[in-house]
């Protein structure tokens, strides 16, 4: 393990920065907005203009990183990203900032692909499943780390955006330092929306809702916390809570989902998070350990339902298309995130703290009831005829080249593909 970990350390430690610093950005832009008193909609149009950032980058990125090069790329980018946390900090207003943050999503997301494609280079068959198992490890730790450096940080002063642009800055040098050689061009992503719904209606449907259910969440959960009255410390806790239920979930749904029919682990996942929401309308005002609990609840069927839906894609696509669909069905994911955020910001508008929750059950119950309806319309592939579940990095941190470094992207090593499919 050790001689295969060796040549990738720097870009798992420029890795691991840039997510501390996207997890420290994502939970300060929106504590701080709320503290100047802005509006849930302006808040919400700050986490949607990341997720059209993140969207377009992920389609266009390639073609700028052909024509400068991997090295010159990633630094320019991270350096953007460390201006665009700085310019937060200095241009203190929602119109200054939904801009701001749609730039940090077009440079996060370059980013992302250009260590996966870099990862992608250095590994093999044998090692690309461990590789990848470490890289979302790391990716978790990584985001973690940042939410809870938030507290050390007062969100209402400039040191906070200061901090978070050190992580950034932090993450050029391993990676400027390192000798690995440039990886191939990246991945070109199409999305060719009919050729995706054909393989898989309820892949395409829940996708799109688990992008909402991820975009309402992770952009609005903290104006949830500083609504309510949470100090800085317990909002990163909320958060934090959130994605250690999607650590815990996301492997024991998985792997149930290899032994049954995919869209029934799809309706379950659906209903328990819709029954959380529900719980939180009764609880969240008298309990803040109980609001934790149903943060831990709602993050282990939030982001499970991503890699089960990638999953459920996969198993009705040739192993040679893993790339091809998956990549679409994270574009219409992202469609998902740029429309959960001003759902949940209008209900919040509307309901007060109550709306976020609102907004996470009903798409939690339309993400369920789908995957309920399309088990009535077609017939699952037996367990034998499909690769195994596997565990991915946060989805709203995943852009295509996550897939070539997915064990599954391998028709070689594919278990459909071994049994002569």
């Amino acid at each position: 393990m050790r001689a295969e970990i060796l040549p990738i350390v720097a870009l798992l430690l420029s890795t691991f920065f840039l997510m501390a610093g996207a997890g420290m950005q994502g939970i300060l832009l929106p504590v701080r907005a709320s503290i100047e008193d802005w509006s849930s909609y302006e808040i919400g149009l700050m986490g949607t203009a990341y997720a059209v950032g993140f969207t377009i980058s992920c389609v266009v990125m390639p073609t700028i990183v052909r024509s400068a090069g991997h090295v010159r790329a990633f630094s320019s980018l991270a350096a953007l990203l460390a201006i665009s946390v700085l310019l937060n900090g200095l241009a203190v207003h929602p119109l200054a900032w939904i801009a701001i943050r749609g730039l940090a999503g077009f440079a996060l997301a370059g980013a992302y692909m250009v260590i996966e494609s870099w990862l992608n280079e250095r590994v093999t068959n044998e090692t690309r499943g461990r590789v990848f198992s470490l890289y979302m490890v790391i990716s978790m730790a990584a985001m973690m780390a940042g939410q809870f450096a938030m507290p050390l940080a007062r969100p209402e002063l400039a040191a906070s955006f200061m901090v978070c642009a050190i992580f950034y800055a932090f993450a050029v040098i391993p990676n400027a330092l390192s000798r690995a050689e440039s990886p191939r061009p990246l991945t070109q992503v199409r999305l060719d929306l009919p050729a995706i719904y054909r393989n898989s209606p309820a892949a395409v449907v829940g996708v799109f809702l688990a992008g909402v259910l991820s975009g309402a969440w992770g952009n609005m959960a903290p104006v949830l916390g500083q609504k309510i009255g949470l100090s800085t410390t317990e909002i990163s806790t909320l958060l934090v809570c959130t994605m250690a239920g999607g650590l815990v979930f996301q492997v024991p749904l998985g792997r149930i989902s290899d032994r049954i029919d995919r869209r029934a682990v799809m309706i379950l996942a659906g209903f328990i998070g819709f029954g959380a929401a529900l719980a939180a309308l009764t609880l969240w005002s008298t309990s803040v350990l109980g609001l934790f609990a149903i943060a831990f609840v709602i993050g282990g069927v939030i982001y499970p339902a991503y890699s089960l839906t990638v999953a459920h894609a996969n198993d009705y696509a040739d192993p040679a298309d893993f790339v091809k669909i998956s990549g679409g069905l994270l574009i219409l994911y992202g469609f998902g995130t740029m429309g959960g955020p001003m759902l949940a910001a209008w209900l919040m508008e509307t309901y007060g703290p109550d709306g976020l929750f609102l907004a996470t059950g009903a798409a939690h119950a339309a993400f369920g009831t789908y995957a309920g309806y399309r088990m009535l319309r077609r017939t699952a592939k037996p367990a034998a005829s499909r690769d195994a579940f596997q565990a991915v990095p946060l989805a709203r941190a995943q852009t295509p080249a996550s897939f070539e470094l997915d064990p599954r992207s391998d028709p070689a090593t594919s278990g459909r593909a071994a049994a002569g499919r």
